[in-house]
């Protein structure tokens, strides 16, 4: 099992939402939602990158603008993540059943162990971040590096995502993919399964997403 953190398994992203829209007050601006939107799933570098363009800032070094953001969003983490609906127990489910488990994430390592302390370092055999690998999503190297760590092939492994460029990566690696909407509405290809919330959603259910045995409803995300 491959999870995704942010919007996935923790209710983060509002969290995100808070110190982004300060820190373009900080600097003056407003964050469209356009752009958060867009930031959903992505490095620290895109954010920046989005975020400066965005308040019409494209000349500020994206490093001091990472360190204020990390910063922050580690003040907002240590005060406390809540789950989101259904994860918590997912996920001890899980574990329980004996499945190998990762956490593949675009987040860095400082803000990650940080949230380690909500979402328990024990219930991860391998924690992949975004500050650790040659690429972040959409690009397949997490999944495929968190794959590896595992010993099992991608295609071996049921990623569970939020974002279109989390989808995109499990996917370009090769894994079988359960979406879980949070903030962003997007469309979903043929092979994707979706669901509302992981609440109720049990190991034999992953199972059923894996084989392809489940049909459960698709559409778009959102």
């Amino acid at each position: 099992m491959l999870f995704d953190m942010d919007g996935t398994l923790i209710d983060s992203e509002k969290l995100w939402d808070v110190a982004l829209a300060e820190l373009a007050v900080h600097y003056g601006g407003r964050l469209s939602d356009e752009a958060r939107l867009a930031m959903v799933g992505s490095d620290m570098a895109t954010t920046m990158r989005l975020l400066h363009d965005d308040i019409g800032q494209p000349e500020r070094d994206p490093q001091v603008g990472a360190a204020w953001l990390t910063h922050r969003v580690a003040a907002l983490f240590a005060a406390g993540v809540q789950w989101r609906p259904g994860a918590a127990d997912l996920l001890r489910a899980v574990r329980a059943a004996g499945l190998p488990t990762a956490l593949v994430t675009s987040t860095e390592r400082a803000l990650v162990e940080v949230a380690l302390h909500t979402l328990g370092r024990a219930n991860f055999d391998v924690v992949v971040c975004g500050d650790e690998v040659t690429a972040t999503k959409p690009d397949p190297a997490p999944y495929l590096s968190a794959a590896a760590a595992l010993g099992v092939p991608a295609r071996r492994c049921l990623a569970v995502e939020d974002s279109p460029a989390g989808v995109a990566s499990a996917r370009a690696a090769g894994a079988a993919v359960l979406v879980v909407p949070a903030d962003v509405s997007f469309a979903v290809a043929a092979d994707v399964r979706v669901v509302d919330s992981l609440v109720g959603i049990t190991v034999a259910d992953l199972a059923a997403v894996f084989s392809g045995a489940w049909a459960v409803p698709r559409a778009e995300v959102g």
